[in-house]
């Protein structure tokens, strides 16, 4: 007998994580540049801690397709093609990569703590670059650090609280879901 890609419970588990994503990307602060501080990322980076690095990233996919639909999913209830065009567009984008390479320092948490920050660097590069096109419809040094003020350095200290919390939250409880063998 062969066996499944995705279990019922891998199913059950990335619903929740796709639920648990857009919830917290209604948790949410204005921001400077229209970018707001949201708990999304959290969300994304636990998926990648909890579910590995496959499931992770399916499960924010399924986040990121309600959303195109117009599920009002994204920060402020919204949704739709316009908000993954718009000036968060590459944040979004970028977030099933995060969730993969998150999963992927899964062996230790020092690992772990490792593959969230140079996930979450890469978010950061996709949502500047996608930002500074669609504010200056170019790229250029002037117009990246331009566009850096306004939706980067903002958001290093709230990145770096919430690297820690994955980490730290995202590995006992993965950790604690392993040994109920509720998780695999």
């Amino acid at each position: 007998m062969q066996k499944k890609f995705l279990s019922t419970r891998d199913i059950c588990f990335m619903a929740i994580f796709a639920t648990i994503t857009a919830i917290c990307a209604q948790i949410s602060i204005p921001g400077p540049g229209g970018v707001p501080f949201t708990l999304q990322t959290l969300a994304v980076q636990l998926s990648g801690v909890i579910l590995g690095a496959k499931r992770g990233a399916i499960a924010i996919i399924v986040y990121i397709l309600l959303g195109a639909v117009g599920i009002p999913v994204f920060a402020n209830f919204v949704g739709g093609l316009g908000v993954i065009a718009g000036i968060t567009g590459g944040f979004i984008v970028s977030f099933p990569i995060l969730a993969f390479i998150t999963g992927l320092g899964n062996s230790n948490m020092i690992k772990l703590a490792i593959a969230i920050f140079l996930g979450t660097l890469l978010t950061f590069a996709f949502g500047l670059f996608w930002a500074t096109y669609i504010l200056h419809s170019q790229i250029t040094l002037y117009a990246l650090s331009a566009t850096a003020t306004l939706v980067i350095f903002p958001f290093i200290i709230s990145e770096i609280i919430k690297i820690s919390i994955a980490t730290t939250i995202g590995w006992q409880i993965k950790t604690a879901l392993n040994k109920s063998r509720l998780l695999y």
